[in-house]
């Protein structure tokens, strides 16, 4: 699956594992993206300021400090963030298609068309196999009911090992002679 571009050279692979998840959403950082258009994070952003009517909040925004350290304590990539004193933007699909009409240049164009198909496959695997997760997620929810099950059945296997019950004294009913009597 090691498949690249005909002129950027860039694998579906590396380009997949720059996509995080940040607030149930898939997006990938300004350094990523800029790195990935041959561009500097500070042109990038620059551009991005300069046509920020192109980019509303579902196309863009900004990680939270809490984020941002989850992100680089996530990815080993992006350690050059850590000390940074800005919080890093990162762009959804959209927002990385709105990138490549904002920047204007032929590795911008085509680095975007490799991001559009990446995100498109994505899609379309998690399509694909969302009847097996969702079938995997009927499994587990049955088994921890038998697990449940099966603790309380050792739960009543060991009550009833561990104390055995008193049996009553029955008393004899029908005929007794003088001798059977208590």
């Amino acid at each position: 699956m090691a498949r690249k571009s005909t002129k950027v050279g860039l694998t579906d692979e590396s380009v997949m594992t720059r996509i995080l998840l940040v607030r149930k959403q898939k997006v990938m950082v300004d350094k990523d993206l800029a790195e990935l258009y041959g561009v500097t994070t500070k042109r990038l952003n620059e551009q991005v300021r300069r046509n920020i009517k192109k980019f509303p909040k579902d196309f863009m925004f900004q990680l939270t400090v809490k984020e941002k350290d989850k992100v680089v304590a996530k990815c080993d990539h992006l350690q050059s963030l850590k000390f940074s004193k800005t919080l890093p933007l990162v762009f959804t699909e959209h927002g990385a298609v709105m990138l490549a009409s904002v920047l204007n240049s032929d590795r911008a164009i085509e680095v975007n068309i490799q991001i559009v198909r990446i995100f498109t496959r994505m899609k379309e695997m998690l399509l694909t196999h969302k009847d097996i997760l969702l079938k995997l997620e009927q499994v587990e929810n049955k088994m921890n009911k038998h697990d449940d099950d099966i603790a309380l059945i050792f739960q009543y296997l060991k009550k009833l090992l561990t104390e055995p019950e008193p049996q009553p004294r029955t008393k004899i009913v029908g005929f007794r002679r003088k001798s059977e009597t208590e």
